[in-house]
């Protein structure tokens, strides 16, 4: 009797294992099937004008970030708006946001970028100590940053963008400079154009092999068709930030950008 026990006690154990084990088995498939499913990621880096207050609307202020969503499949791709107020192309790396999204970037991702109004200003000061250097060249400036005490190397506003496109590039995502949007400010009829920074973002597009939406052009097309009386009623409070619907006219300028195109994957998500 009790070798017919154990002998039935062995069967037993032996038919537990081999369903642990085709459990263990459909598990491991269903994780990698998820794995394998899962979606890919727009990220969406830049200052105020593509995110202001945590895209909630705060002091009327809409940045075109926080205005795409009913462009885009989000079955499909999910989008991230990581875009702050504030923020240069320098500070928003030294502030780690770039490197919390290094951690979860992985290949199929993508990387839209808008930088520019913020780099332009004073690279050492005791406010805000922002400023990069203007162009796209190597050269540096060593400082001791009078806001944070500490050295800091500083680079040019090209040098801090070729940073990002190659950082996305390393990882398998794929980067989208975009030109910085125009403000309010106007010269003989015409929309007056920040520095050159729409050409640094094109030529570091063209250097690094990002895709490239000269959306300071588009929208100052439009808006000298419109006229500038008709273009204040997108600047309820200053001449950078737009509101809603101000926000809501850049974003959909920055969809005709990329459906310009027509090689740049990310159409594929598109509505």
């Amino acid at each position: 009797m009790k070798h017919y026990n154990s002998a039935i006690m062995q069967q037993q154990l032996l038919k537990c294992s081999k369903s642990l084990f085709f459990l263990l088995g459909i598990a491991l498939v269903s994780f990698t099937v998820i794995k394998f499913q899962q979606k890919p990621v727009l990220y969406i880096i830049g200052d105020s004008t593509v995110q202001n207050s945590d895209g909630n609307g705060k002091n009327e202020y809409w940045g075109w970030g926080s205005l795409l969503h009913p462009y885009i499949d989000t079955n499909k791709i999910s989008i991230r708006n990581h875009a702050k107020a504030g923020t240069s192309t320098r500070t928003f790396i030294s502030d780690g946001r770039w490197d919390k999204i290094l951690e979860t970037l992985k290949p199929g991702d993508f990387v839209m970028m808008q930088f520019g109004h913020n780099d332009a200003s004073p690279i050492n000061d005791t406010s805000r100590a922002r400023g990069t250097i203007k162009g796209t060249g190597e050269e540096v400036q060593e400082i001791v940053n009078l806001k944070t005490g500490k050295p800091e190397t500083i680079h040019s506003y090209g040098w801090y963008l070729r940073k990002f496109v190659n950082d996305a590039k390393a990882k398998g995502a794929t980067a989208i400079i975009c030109s910085l949007v125009p403000r309010d400010k106007w010269k003989d009829g015409k929309v007056v154009v920040e520095d050159e920074y729409p050409a640094w973002a094109e030529e570091t597009a063209k250097t690094t092999g990002a895709f490239y939406i000269d959306l300071n052009s588009i929208i100052a097309r439009y808006w000298e068709q419109m006229g500038a009386e008709n273009v204040k009623v997108f600047f309820p409070v200053d001449h950078t930030h737009t509101n809603l619907k101000g926000g809501q006219f850049n974003a959909v300028c920055v969809i005709e950008g990329l459906r310009g195109i027509k090689q740049c994957p990310l159409n594929n998500y598109l509505k």
